[in-house]
């Protein structure tokens, strides 16, 4: 039941943080009101860096910055260093 609930909780975060970032690149193209940088970076370190680093990827969007250019990849193996330990110390 709790390995269902974790990984219902990491599909929705990181779907978020990749529409995130879908939303904010297609109101930069059409000079719309923007979503702040906080708030693209609230659900990547929430566990979402997996769906940010791909959203920034695959939308091309906040790759000039080098916060998230480094600091969501960075994120991304970090966290998944900790599920990879949190599975390996669950299943032993």
């Amino acid at each position: 039941m709790e390995y269902s609930l974790l990984g219902i909780y990491l599909l929705a975060v990181n779907c978020t943080a990749f529409v995130l970032m879908g939303m904010d690149k297609r109101r930069a193209r059409r000079g719309a009101w923007r979503l702040s940088e906080r708030t693209l970076f609230v659900p990547v370190l929430l566990g979402g860096a997996l769906g940010g680093t791909l959203g920034m990827r695959a939308f091309h969007h906040k790759t000039k910055h080098w916060y998230f250019r480094f600091g969501f990849p960075l994120l991304m193996v970090l966290q998944l260093a900790g599920l990879g330990w949190l599975v390996w110390n669950l299943v032993a």
